[in-house]
């Protein structure tokens, strides 16, 4: 019987750790929400105990939804600095964790540099660098499938992205797809089991899998292996087929005090996402949910981040605890770090929106205290609000750039004649002179 350092297993023991009591703060909620939601399963804290830096976040539909950020290498690039200016930028701009999906250069030394300087939890996928060493399919035994997972939890990787769900019977299933299998983890593992014409090693050994995890307290992320990559193949027979196997897997992990989340899709029209959502939540026991996307048309390429956003918005008013973060390069190339940027703030719009609709603490008193410095015209305050200030900055002062113009009581869309709020202002000054001339004895009291 192996060590058991998991967040669940202290959180079960009614234990609250420094890391349950810093999400606490974090989210302004008693500690005790917080293990209690951990012990549950509803919730997790990713934490493996070799990421030293790390600020632990906790993730979980009950609590403010999560961004993910995903950055690493290729062959085009494979230099660490260029990813450690992903992870600033990733963390500048709101990224709650970030995945180093690397598949070039020395792996091991960019994602050691990645957890080094990241607070964030830092998740993989550890097949990429399984395929990435052996060059090939063929070169990967079955033991490495395992070995990998270790040498990647003594790193410090604090999730971990697990395809256990892409069963052999399940493949045929994605023949008459229109965009077949488009997930990497999932397609690595679908090549094997038919190459090596056996069962997908990360099912077959899941529980020797849970060891590992449950030593270094890594979280497993399973995998949708077998997600719709386009709105054609969504909630067909093969995604539901392997989420079903999800949910048992999720069981399996808990009853050893090991956290999951779970991975969903992807490519979603917007009247099947609630749907979406609510089988997860069921077969997995309410499970956090962790999604790509989803985008709901498959038609702007160039513009996926906002496609995708708004499903994003509605799978987590619905319950998806953590948002996987798409760029406006998806399906065209590795994004640099102005579109990590652009794919975060986009994110963090619908993470915010869906926690709004959620009724999560504190989220509306930032519109609200927007809202007032605008009515206010309080334009530095706007400006200091928003959620990207340079932008909105910038923006305003391309038509307004003077100091003098931060105070005027009108902005260069209305002008000082039209704008509404500035007429509401004086409406209100009338109304209150109005009433002093109608009650003078009750204004002087």
């Amino acid at each position: 019987m192996s060590q058991t350092v998991t967040q669940m297993h202290y959180a079960r023991s009614g234990v609250i750790t420094d890391a349950m009591r810093r999400c606490a703060e974090q989210e302004q909620v008693d500690p005790e929400l917080i293990r209690a939601e951990v012990a549950r399963g509803r919730a997790i804290i990713p934490a493996n105990i070799h990421h030293h830096r790390l600020d632990p976040i906790v993730i979980g539909k009950r609590f403010r939804t999560k961004v993910n950020a995903n950055i690493g290498s290729s062959a085009l690039d494979a230099r660490i600095e260029n990813e450690l200016e992903k992870l600033r930028t990733a963390l500048r701009w709101g990224a709650d964790t970030v995945m180093d999906l690397s598949t070039a250069g020395d792996l091991d030394a960019i994602r050691t540099a990645i957890i080094q300087h990241s607070p964030a939890p830092v998740g993989t996928v550890p097949v990429y660098q399984l395929l990435t060493e052996a060059r090939s399919v063929e070169n990967i035994r079955e033991t490495d499938f395992l070995d990998i997972v270790e040498h990647q939890a003594q790193q410090g990787v604090d999730y971990m992205t697990i395809h256990a769900g892409v069963l052999r019977s399940f493949i045929p299933l994605t023949e008459k797809r229109l965009t077949g299998i488009v997930s990497r983890g999932g397609a690595i593992m679908a090549e094997w089991c038919l190459i090596h014409h056996r069962e997908n090693p990360y099912y077959t050994h899941f529980d020797q899998l849970l060891d590992i995890c449950r030593r270094y307290d890594v979280t497993i992320s399973l995998g949708d292996g077998l997600r719709p990559g386009s709105i054609a193949d969504a909630n067909d027979e093969a995604q539901l087929a392997e989420l079903r196997v999800l949910g048992q897997l999720t069981k399996r992990a808990w009853a050893k005090d090991v956290q999951v989340m779970v991975e969903g899709p992807g490519h979603i029209p917007l009247h099947l996402l609630e749907e979406n959502v609510r089988l997860q939540q069921e077969w997995c026991d309410e499970a956090p949910f962790y999604t790509l996307g989803p985008l709901v048309t498959d038609i702007a390429p160039g513009y996926d981040h906002i496609a995708s956003a708004i499903g994003a918005a509605i799978v987590a008013w619905h319950g998806t605890a953590l948002l996987c973060y798409v760029t406006p390069k998806e399906h065209l190339g590795l994004p640099n770090a102005e579109e990590v940027k652009q794919g975060l703030i986009a994110y963090r719009i619908a993470a915010h929106a869906a926690d709004i609709a959620k009724g999560i603490p504190g989220a509306r008193a930032w519109d609200d205290a927007l809202s007032q410095a605008r009515f206010e015209f309080d334009w530095n305050r706007q400006f200091e609000l928003a959620i990207d200030p340079d932008t909105a900055r910038a923006l305003h002062d391309e038509t307004m750039p003077k100091e003098a113009h931060k105070f005027a009581p009108f902005c260069s869309m209305c002008g000082p004649k039209f704008c509404p709020m500035a007429t509401t202002q004086r409406l209100r000054e009338l109304s209150r002179q109005a009433a002093a001339e109608a009650h003078p004895l009750q204004q002087a009291d």
